[in-house]
């Protein structure tokens, strides 16, 4: 078995953080996770213990360079952690790697098995509140027992395995200079928009309004109005479409990152991932 450790970095973000601690702690162990806090007025976490935890200086900047220094960093940290693992996980704290449940395997096991290559991808799942069926999420229950639509997201089908010291771009969204691999069977479930009333309140933090947040969080919110209007289609048909039209299409603007010809294609996510997350 391979060595794997998991890396982010959070402020003020608590509900999603310990939701990461526990996902990535079952599937890699917990003394194999790093959280870096942005900024030293952030207090350490009585409650993930066997977690490295370091409160850093915070990252200065509005979103876009603000972005690029974070993950500069975080790249950074990945170098120094490939001195003792084989791969190097990176996402946000919102961000859930996830091998679909009908293969048996966890995490660990699946990247160990994978063949050589600079970073795996999991094709990106944007998870979406259906306001029309869905309520206010209950962070008591497994995300996924409560959401049922989401976003086949280009945006969120990134590198997030590091096989060997690179360099993220911002976001995680491409590695430097390098082509990605979607891993088949794996996917990355993005949560940041799960809940509209969480995204309201995340529009009057005074941090993430200082930094420029605002619009770039109104943009995102969008998921929610698809996955609310649109008819779902069949995970399995449009998974499989996607990681093909993903591996071979890309934008213009980057040759390192996947396009999906702008096809916005909500799915229906099945029961069997209903207690993963």
């Amino acid at each position: 078995m391979k060595r794997i450790c998991a890396l982010t970095m959070a402020r003020n973000d608590e509900f999603f953080l310990r939701r990461w601690v526990a996902y990535y702690g079952k599937e890699l162990g917990m003394d194999n996770l790093y959280v870096f806090l942005d900024g030293k007025d952030q207090p350490l976490p009585d409650w993930c213990p066997g977690v490295h935890v370091t409160a850093c200086e915070k990252i200065q900047g509005k979103v876009v360079e603000l972005d690029r220094r974070r993950l500069d960093f975080l790249s950074d940290q990945a170098a120094r952690l490939f001195r003792e693992y084989d791969m190097v996980i990176g996402t946000d704290a919102d961000e859930f790697l996830v091998v679909d449940p009908e293969l048996g395997l966890t995490l660990r096991e699946y990247l160990s098995a994978y063949g050589s290559c600079s970073s795996i991808s999991g094709l990106g799942i944007d998870v979406g509140q259906n306001t029309s069926c869905e309520d206010e999420i209950d962070p008591s229950r497994p995300f996924l027992s409560q959401r049922r639509y989401a976003l086949l997201g280009t945006r969120y089908t990134k590198p997030s395995v590091m096989c060997r010291p690179l360099r993220w771009g911002s976001g995680f969204h491409r590695i430097k200079g390098h082509n990605f691999h979607i891993g088949k069977d794996l996917y990355l479930f993005h949560f940041g928009y799960l809940d509209l009333k969480r995204i309201e309140a995340r529009f009057q933090d005074k941090d993430r309004v200082a930094g420029g947040w605002s619009r770039h969080l109104a943009k995102r919110a969008r998921t929610i109005n698809l996955v609310s209007h649109r008819k779902p289609h069949a995970w399995d048909r449009w998974t499989k479409a996607a990681r093909v039209i993903q591996t071979v299409v890309r934008p213009p603007y980057a040759w390192n990152k996947p396009a999906m010809f702008n096809m916005e294609i909500v799915v229906r996510i099945p029961e069997r991932f209903s207690n993963i997350i």
